[in-house]
């Protein structure tokens, strides 16, 4: 028996920063995210003699497999269940190239794993269940926009759909400047963070800044939308560069994109970055401004990949 799984990423627009608790993946700040159709995972569960995990079908090494098992075993242990188990996933995200694979990686996995043990989980539970394997991965369940509300327990900290059908003319590129992998990984840098003398006064912000994107998604306010995010995004990574002692995931071509968005923005072709933790910038617009933005950008870097996404849909199932 296989039972297959397919959930997509998400870019959170409000940033997820800081861990109130790192074995339950509790936040320290509630999130907002767009999940996105170009980017998604499919993973497949079926019973074996041996604990194998395949990644584009390509057997892992010793860390990732215990990583992915590890996780495995705690759902067991919750569902008193058991078995030895094959995991096949195949990633259409760059991974570990700040686009958030881990998101829809564990997403998928949480439902392919409800699914092969028949459980009877509604989304919120299973928000949950992926929260415990990358906090990311609890907005993927859902399509378009999802909260994570960062809650106080392993009960009340899960993501919920906002809006996973907007009417909202927004548009997401992808632009791939450094495909190699992260020298500092998103836990190593979420601790780092809190370091900085600035944090608590970014965390005291949260709320504001969730209930000012809130409502321009209510109010279909992509100026709005926009202008928020790429605060929010620019806020987090001013926290990195002023922890103590500070640090960036930010490379030379990370700086001359944004000030190319920046530049943009004056000539009147509106758009805005958003950036996780990774090189890569995404850029928000509006369908119209896409071919002109990846004309410009294409002409000012060598060799860069830029991957036009939109609204994605919630967690799947394909058997």
């Amino acid at each position: 028996m296989k039972k297959t799984a397919r959930a997509h990423t998400n870019i959170a627009l409000i940033k997820y920063w800081g861990k109130a608790d790192a074995k339950l993946r509790l936040p320290l700040m509630s999130s907002l995210s767009m999940t996105l159709d170009a980017f998604y995972t499919d993973t497949s569960i079926e019973e074996s003699e041996n604990m194998e995990f395949y990644l584009n079908d390509k057997k892992q090494d010793e860390v990732a497999t215990k990583r992915v098992f590890k996780y495995i075993d705690t759902l067991q242990h919750k569902f008193g269940v058991s078995g030895n188990l094959t995991i096949h996933s195949t990633n259409h995200v760059p991974t570990a190239a700040g686009l958030a694979s881990s998101s829809s990686a564990f997403a998928a996995l949480a439902g392919a794993f409800t699914r092969f043990y028949d459980l009877n989980v509604d989304n919120q539970e299973l928000s949950r269940l992926a929260r415990i394997g990358s906090g990311s991965a609890s907005r993927s369940i859902f399509g378009g926009f999802a909260i994570w509300q960062k809650g106080h327990d392993d009960e009340s900290s899960y993501a919920y759909a906002l809006d996973e059908h907007p009417n909202m003319d927004l548009y997401l590129l992808a632009v791939e400047l450094n495909s190699h992998k992260k020298k500092i990984s998103s836990t190593m840098g979420m601790k780092d963070a809190q370091s900085s003398p600035f944090f608590e006064s970014w965390l005291k912000r949260n709320d504001f800044e969730l209930s000012e994107m809130i409502d321009a998604i209510k109010n279909n306010n992509f100026t709005k939308l926009g202008e928020i995010a790429e605060l929010n995004a620019s806020e987090m990574h001013a926290i990195n560069l002023t922890a103590q002692p500070g640090f960036t995931y930010f490379e030379p071509d990370t700086i001359h994109a944004i000030k190319l968005v920046e530049d943009l923005r004056k000539r009147g072709i509106e758009c805005y970055y958003t950036i996780d933790a990774g090189p890569n910038i995404k850029i928000l617009t509006q369908l119209r401004n896409i071919k002109e933005i990846k004309k410009i950008f294409e002409s000012e870097f060598n060799n860069v990949n830029i991957i036009k996404a939109s609204f994605g849909p919630g967690i799947s199932y394909l058997d």
